[in-house]
């Protein structure tokens, strides 16, 4: 007999994984880990992180069944010293999962072209309770991620300062 799978778990997703910054000694256990997840033909390419010395960057995309996003995020998020994006797409946008180890995880819906949604009930509580309009846009950048934005971006500009160097010469 066939095992009956909700359409939510047929569904494959396509995504990719960011780590900005991860220390050596954790990059064996992260593979592990994400082979685990992902299947055993998924492979970090592991390069130096300028910014932190004695961290190393990886990125790969990758395609898995629905919710695969959420499982890596959880997984990465234990060990702390992290930095990381997981982006999952699909046919109707996707989800966003960012991590500090600062800020702890920033989990977003987001939409075709990657923007972070917010929905009414995250509106609504900000709106509730907020007291002024600078706590207004400070709920509202933190039901936007904004505060992950601006840690995470010195990270996705690291190595870009190189390739400017060279195309000068």
């Amino acid at each position: 007999m066939q095992r009956l799978l909700s359409p939510s778990a047929q569904l494959s997703v396509r995504g990719l994984l960011t780590i900005h910054s991860a220390p050596s000694a954790l990059r064996r256990h992260i593979d592990w880990a994400i082979q685990n997840i992902l299947g055993s033909d998924v492979q970090l390419n592991w390069l130096p992180q300028t910014l932190m010395p004695g961290t190393f960057k990886a990125s790969t995309q990758w395609r898995a069944g629905a919710s695969a996003a959420s499982e890596i995020a959880s997984t990465l998020r234990s060990w702390h010293y992290l930095n990381f994006e997981v982006q999952e797409n699909n046919d109707n946008g996707g989800e966003l999962f960012r991590f500090t180890p600062e800020l702890g995880v920033h989990r977003a819906l987001t939409d075709l072209s990657g923007a972070v949604l917010l929905n009414e009930h995250q509106i609504n509580n900000v709106l509730h309770n907020s007291l002024d309009e600078d706590s207004i846009r400070e709920g509202l950048a933190m039901a936007l991620g904004s505060l992950w934005d601006q840690q995470l971006e010195k990270f996705r500009g690291a190595g870009m300062q190189e390739v400017a160097r060279l195309h000068a010469i």
